[in-house]
């Protein structure tokens, strides 16, 4: 048994498995809290899921389970292998809510291949989208990252529903759930694999508008099932109004075409929402008395998933910074090949490691010998670009001059487990392609094959109903410029003929990305437009790249006659541009 560190500090309790051969149980036992309100909500997330799997859609959702034994008591289930994001986050100090890499590193040191993080991260994508439409439609409040979970195979999920259907935690006068829902930097970096949008985060936005469209389609299910629990004396769910919330965040009365629309706006809201990582940050400083290095049982460094020591490994004989590689993952950056030899070993070893995970070992050092004179460490504040050849080569020199004043300082120091456990060979370090070097992405650059030409993919969703044809603009994806640079993509579209250019619309204009999600209804033709005569057009569709020094530039485009459609019905599909 031990204790947790949250506002009602529940018990986490072992439980002795009555079969020989079966695993502890392991529950959280909770005094001071009514848990019929999470059995409610975790049992309306079940039945999403349900509707989910029965449509073909498996967004992965961990389903723990959930008992209250009496007034204000009851049991959680612990779901194994699992972190709390402030957990993940503080690793790169307090105000690690702010950065954009620590879930994808912390999800890479537990899935060290390519192929083992390619699937945490896709169960990351389906996960956090179900997420995301389970916790607008229940109105989940009072989320900050103690009550966000991520699993080592990258599923993440909810816990803690003491808030729902849009009862929001108050700080002073104002509401601390000011986002939609919970989508951060840090989860979008996951998502894209990397800073920049990708089809990934497209994949993203279509699994939660398809989610969305799911539930909506049995609006009257929730509210009746929710209406059955007015009389139960949950504090928040005592009346219509509380039904209200979910009856609003359904949107009964629009098409799934409009339902699309509303969700992605709520998906830029969120992720444009500065208060979510401000909130978080807030939780981080409340929750700094129980800080400090890692117990025994916890990873010493965040991208190593177990604690090495000189017993274990054999001593250290020399250790130098022995040459820097050029890296994509997907974005450009550098990392420091690391030549170890230890005594008994004929041939050295060869360790990869970032500046920032130097800087980690540094820091955390610091917290184990405050008293103690450690070698200075180089400035990580470089004027201009700091992925550039000259500042690998310049900190190359610095960090093996880090690295022999710490070899050669007292063995307590020289010698300690956070050492060893910094310089014990990783997985990654063992590939081929780690001697090697990697080699970098399909280059857009002038001198690139491609230089020059359009090219690009354009998803639109074609439909017609009450004379009325409509044209969504979805996604574009794999935008070519000649100059290698991000354009700003938007799309024209004219319905042809169009002598004087009536039918002219235009989308938003996306910043800097080559894949685009814009899932607006670009056009509605109403008047006087029939099916037989729509059949006679042909909708021109181009995209372009909004200028502010020069003109906008062409990146592609597409003429769809509108009779290859049946009109009659939605059509959903990518365009070569």
């Amino acid at each position: 048994c031990s204790f947790f560190s949250s506002n009602a500090v529940p018990l986490k309790v072992a439980l002795i498995n009555a079969d020989p051969l079966g695993e502890e149980i392991n529950v959280m036992f909770k005094v001071g809290e009514d848990l019929r309100q999470d059995m409610l909500a975790l049992q309306m997330i079940k039945i999403m899921d349900k509707i989910w799997l029965q449509e073909g859609l498996d967004l992965r959702m961990v389903i723990f389970k959930c008992l209250s034994t009496g007034k204000d008591r009851g049991m959680v289930e612990l779901v194994p292998a699992s972190d709390t994001l402030r957990k993940i986050q503080v690793e790169y100090g307090v105000t690690g809510s702010f950065k954009d890499k620590p879930l994808a590193e912390w999800l890479r040191k537990y899935n060290p291949t390519e192929e083992e993080y390619e699937k945490a991260s896709e169960n990351f994508i389906y996960s956090c989208a179900g997420c995301c439409v389970a916790t607008y439609v229940l109105g989940i409040c009072d989320r900050h990252n103690d009550n966000i979970m991520l699993r080592n195979t990258g599923h993440m999920f909810h816990i803690d529903f003491g808030k729902f259907l849009g009862h929001a935690q108050m700080f002073g006068s104002f509401k601390r759930d000011r986002a939609p829902f919970v989508l951060t930097s840090d989860m979008a970096y996951v998502i894209n694999g990397g800073e920049k949008p990708t089809i990934r985060f497209q994949l993203f936005v279509d699994l939660c508008c398809q989610a969305y469209n799911l539930i909506r389609k049995h609006a009257s299910l929730f509210l009746n099932l929710l209406s059955l629990m007015l009389s139960s004396g949950l504090p928040e769910l005592s009346g219509v109004q509380d039904l209200k919330y979910v009856q609003d965040a359904l949107q009964p009365q629009t098409t799934d075409a409009e339902a699309t629309i509303f969700f992605t706006r709520l998906i830029e809201s969120s992720l444009g929402s500065v208060a979510t990582k401000f909130n978080f940050f807030i939780h981080n400083l409340a929750q700094l008395r129980f800080s400090g290095l890692p117990s025994n049982d916890e990873p010493i460094l965040s991208f190593s998933a177990k604690t090495y020591s000189l017993k274990q490994d054999g001593r250290i004989k020399q250790v130098s910074v022995f040459t820097y590689q050029k890296r994509y993952n997907p974005d450009k950056h550098y990392i420091y090949v690391v030549r170890v030899l230890r005594e008994g070993q004929v041939e050295p070893a060869f360790v990869f490691r970032t500046f920032d995970e130097f800087q980690e070992l540094h820091n955390k050092l610091g917290i184990l010998f405050p008293l103690w004179k450690l070698p200075g460490f180089p400035n990580k504040m470089v004027l201009g670009r700091t992925h550039i050849k000259d500042v690998a080569a310049k900190r190359k020199v610095e960090l093996n001059s880090y690295i022999q004043s710490l070899m050669n300082s007292s063995p307590e120091v020289a010698e300690c487990d956070l050492v060893y456990t910094f310089f014990h060979p990783l997985l990654r370090d063992d590939k081929v392609e780690g001697i090697d070097g990697i080699a970098r992405p399909a280059d857009t650059s002038p001198s690139s094959p491609t230089s020059g030409k359009v090219g690009g993919e354009v998803k639109l969703s074609i439909s017609y109903r009450n004379s009325t044809l409509f044209i969504m603009v979805m996604h574009i994806k794999d935008l070519v410029t000649e100059d290698g640079a991000d354009p700003n993509p938007y799309v024209k579209t004219y319905l042809l003929p169009d002598t004087h250019k009536t039918s002219k619309r235009k989308t938003k204009i996306s910043r800097k990305t080559r894949n685009p999600t814009f899932n607006e209804m670009a056009m509605c033709y109403y008047n006087g437009y029939s099916m037989e005569t729509l059949k006679q057009r042909e909708l021109q569709l181009s995209v372009l790249s909004a200028e502010s020094l020069r003109e906008n530039f062409f990146l592609g485009g597409i003429t769809l006659p509108l009779k290859d459609f049946n009109l009659s019905k939605e059509t959903v599909n990518w365009y070569r541009l």
